[in-house]
C-alpha cells in the first residue's frame, strides 16, 4: 500500500531510505521548537501554549505535503517570519498586540489559499528562468551552510560600526573554534563527511546523533535533570484562536500583511525549486512537480497555525538535507510529521539535541546544492549575473526572498536593455515593477 500510494519505485526509492531522509529533515529543523516559542514568548505569548501550536502546526502542513502533493518537503513557523511577528509587529516600531499579529498571519494564510486556487503562486514558479532556478539551489546551498556554520559558532557576528562615514570592524568573522559549541561542530563535520565518503547510508543522520553524545562529556549536550524524558503537551488555550480583528481595515494591518505574504511568497517558492532542481525532480519544462499543492500545504499550515496560535508556516529549506539522504516521496515527509507528533510527547529528549550538532549535516546539506552551478550559462551575462545575484544575496541578505528579488529583477532589466525583451514572461515584468515599489515605499 505504502509503495502503491507514493509510488516509490517509479521515483527510485524505498520504505528505509525515505524515512531516514524524515528523521534526518526533522533532526535538522527540531531546533524550531525551542526557538519559535522562545521569540514569540517576547511578545507575551506562553511558551509551552506556543510549543505545540508550532509542533502541532508543522505536523498539519507536513501531513498536507506528504498526502497531498507527495513531495519530501516538511513545514513548521518559519524563522525570520517568526522575528519580524514579535520584535517589528509586536515589540518593535508598529507596538501592536500580538493579537492582532496573529490576525494578520490568519489574513494571509486565507489569502494564500485563494492566490494557490487561482493558479497564481504557482504562475509565479513557472515565471522562473531555469538558469535561475538552477541559480536559487546553489543559493540556498550557501545560506544552509552559513545558518549552520552560524548557529554553532564556527563563524560570528564582528564589530560592524558605521562613524564619520568609516566602517570600523568586519560584518562576520571566525569565532572561537576552540570553545565547546564550535569545536563539536568541527568533530562532527569530520564524523559526518568520513561516513558520506565512505558512502553510508544516513551518513547525515547518524553524524547528528553522534554529535550529540560526543557533546555529552564536553558540556554541550544538556541532559535534562531529571531524566524525564515523556510529557503532556502544554495546554493551547491561552493562544488559540485569539484575534483582534478591530484594525483590519488600518494602514498597519496592510503593511504588515504585506510585509508576511511578501516574504512567505518568495520564502516558499524558493525553496521548492531550489531542493526541487538539486534533488533532479524538475519535469522536461523546468517545473516542480505538483506545485499547487505543495503550495496549499504551506496555505493550509499557516491558516490552521494562526488558529493554534503561531507565526507563519512556511517549507523548511533544511528539507534538503533530507533529500540529500535520498528522501524523494511523500513518505519522507510523513516521517517529518511523524517525528514532530512524537516530539511532543518526547520535547526533553530532542531539546537536548544542540544546534552544534545539527550544523554539520547543514554545513555539508550546503555542498549538495552547489552542484547545479555548472548547468548555469557564465558566457551569456545576461544569464549569468542575476544568477549569481541571486546566489550571492541569499548568504548576505540572510534572505531567500531578497536573493530570488535581486535575481529576477536584474535578469529583467538585462534582457531588456539588451533587446532580449521576449526572453522574460510577462509576469516576470509584473514581479519586478512590484519588487521596485516594494523597496521604494515599504523598504
Amino acid at each position: 500500500m505504502t509503495e502503491r500510494f507514493f509510488k516509490l519505485s517509479e521515483n527510485n526509492t524505498n520504505v528505509k531510505t525515505e524515512v531516514m531522509a524524515g528523521i534526518t529533515t526533522f533532526m535538522t529543523m527540531a531546533y524550531i521548537l525551542i526557538v519559535n516559542p522562545l521569540t514569540l514568548s517576547a511578545t507575551g505569548m506562553d511558551f509551552g501554549a506556543v510549543f505545540t501550536a508550532t509542533a502541532l502546526s508543522a505536523i498539519i502542513a507536513t501531513l498536507v505535503m506528504a498526502f497531498i502533493a507527495n513531495l519530501p518537503f516538511a513545514l513548521a513557523p518559519g524563522m525570520g517570519l517568526n522575528a519580524f511577528f514579535a520584535y517589528t509587529v509586536v515589540l518593535g516600531s508598529m507596538q501592536a498586540s500580538w493579537q492582532f499579529a496573529l490576525t494578520a498571519v490568519f489574513l494571509e494564510g486565507i489569502i494564500f489559499i485563494i492566490l494557490t486556487f487561482l493558479n497564481v503562486r504557482e504562475a509565479i514558479i513557472n515565471a522562473i528562468p531555469l538558469a535561475l532556478k538552477k541559480a536559487v539551489s546553489v543559493g540556498i546551498g550557501l545560506f544552509i551552510a552559513f545558518i549552520g556554520l552560524f548557529n554553532s559558532g564556527i563563524v560570528v557576528t564582528g564589530m560592524f560600526h558605521i562613524g564619520d562615514g568609516k566602517l570600523d570592524g568586519i560584518p562576520v568573522k571566525i569565532g572561537h573554534v576552540t570553545s565547546g559549541p564550535a569545536l563539536l561542530a568541527i568533530i562532527g563535520l569530520i564524523i559526518t563527511g568520513f561516513l558520506l565518503a565512505k558512502k553510508v547510508k544516513g551518513a547525515l543522520l547518524y553524524g547528528i546523533l553522534i554529535t550529540t553524545i560526543i557533546g555529552i562529556p564536553m558540556g554541550v549536550t544538556q541532559l535534562p535533570a531529571d531524566l524525564k524524558f515523556v510529557s503532556t503537551p502544554p495546554s493551547l488555550q491561552k493562544i488559540f484562536f485569539k484575534f483582534d480583528f478591530s484594525e483590519i481595515f488600518s494602514l498597519k494591518m496592510f503593511l504588515v500583511l504585506f510585509s508576511f505574504l511578501f516574504v512567505d511568497m518568495f520564502d516558499t517558492v524558493g525553496t521548492l525549486v531550489g531542493v526541487s532542481t538539486k534533488a533532479g525532480m524538475l519535469d522536461e519544462n523546468g517545473k516542480v512537480p505538483r506545485a499547487k499543492q505543495a503550495l496549499f500545504a504551506d496555505a493550509i499550515g499557516t491558516t490552521i497555525g494562526a488558529i493554534l496560535g503561531t507565526s507563519t508556516v512556511t517549507t523548511y529549506v533544511e528539507s534538503a538535507s533530507g533529500v540529500a539522504e535520498g528522501g524523494r516521496t511523500g513518505l519522507t515527509a510523513l516521517s517529518t510529521a511523524g517525528m514532530f507528533a512524537i516530539a511532543l510527547f518526547l520535547s526533553p529528549l530532542f531539546i537536548m539535541i544542540p544546534s552544534a550538532a545539527t550544523a554539520p549535516a547543514l554545513i555539508l546539506v550546503g555542498l549538495f546544492m552547489m552542484s547545479p552551478i555548472k548547468e548555469i550559462n557564465f558566457d551569456d551575462f545576461t544569464e549569468a549575473i542575476p544568477a549569481f545575484l541571486t546566489i550571492i544575496m541569499m548568504p548576505l541578505a540572510y534572505s531567500i526572498a531578497e536573493g530570488i528579488v535581486f535575481g529576477m529583477t536584474s535578469y529583467v532589466l538585462l534582457k531588456l536593455l539588451t533587446g532580449r525583451y521576449k526572453e522574460a514572461s510577462p509576469l516576470l515584468y509584473i514581479l519586478s515593477i512590484l519588487f521596485v515599489l516594494k523597496f521604494i515605499f515599504i523598504a
